[in-house]
């Protein structure tokens, strides 16, 4: 733990944790005083809670390891540290690095990480602003590929399956348009929707129980749907912090 001198010097920081047997980090965070320390206390104290955060530190304590705290930047404003850690969380997944992460970092659509041909496409997009009641937006961020070292995903099943919606709406569903970085990169013809068990979140009181969710069958919608939505920018639309994955209306 950190000394009272050293907490008033710190200011708010950016930190790495460490697994010491391979030297390979597994969370990022920012925060202040001691911040940095208190997934070590959550870990070993609430052992009903479990998250991949959680269980690889309670793993690393039962092989008689310390986990290795590591401030990357110090001194920062609470901004900036916000800033650096949605930078490095975002560098650390698009090359291939697994991070315990549930939260990808604050920031918006905006200026989170892209590649070259991903910026020109979004600055030069035009806006969408409206979508139709028979059309579903699904953000697939997390599950369309950032990383370039392993298999690729195609955008069809990156987006088809499996989502909360309730059931009710399904047959009003059409259309699925799939959202990646604040652009319809793809329009979908729904021909079948289906029911698949899915898990809760890491973080949900039931975590390790399953659910239904639903998946849908489809095919590129016709050309006169599908230029309505495609390559257009609902960037304008997100706001910083929302987690919402499916939207109805924008």
């Amino acid at each position: 733990m950190f000394d009272e001198k050293t907490r008033q010097n710190l200011g708010y920081y950016v930190y790495m944790l460490l697994d010491p047997r391979d030297k390979n980090p597994f969370y990022i965070g920012k925060g202040n005083d001691n911040r940095v320390f208190s997934h070590i206390k959550c870990a070993l104290s609430e052992l009903d809670t479990s998250n991949l955060k959680y269980d690889l530190i309670r793993i690393i304590n039962d092989a008689k390891f310390e986990v290795e705290h590591i401030i990357i930047r110090h001194g920062l404003s609470e901004h900036e540290a916000l800033q650096i850690e949605a930078s490095l969380i975002d560098s650390f997944n698009y090359c291939g690095i697994l991070l315990s992460n549930i939260v990808r970092g604050h920031h918006s659509i905006l200026n989170g990480l892209m590649t070259s041909n991903e910026i020109i496409s979004l600055y030069n997009a035009e806006q969408l602003d409206a979508i139709d009641d028979d059309c579903i937006l699904i953000n697939i961020n997390r599950k369309y590929p950032k990383k370039k070292t392993t298999e690729s995903i195609s955008i069809y099943d990156a987006t088809k399956e499996i989502w909360t919606i309730n059931k009710r709406n399904l047959s009003k569903i059409k259309y699925v348009l799939s959202e990646y970085r604040g652009l319809i990169v793809e329009v979908f013809k729904v021909e079948q929707w289906y029911e698949k068990e899915r898990g809760y979140l890491p973080t949900s009181k039931r975590s390790g129980e399953t659910k239904i969710g639903y998946g849908f069958n489809g095919v590129v919608a016709i050309d006169n749907v599908r230029d309505k939505y495609i390559n257009k920018s609902i960037a304008h639309t997100k706001k910083k912090g929302t987690a919402s994955v499916i939207r109805y209306r924008l």
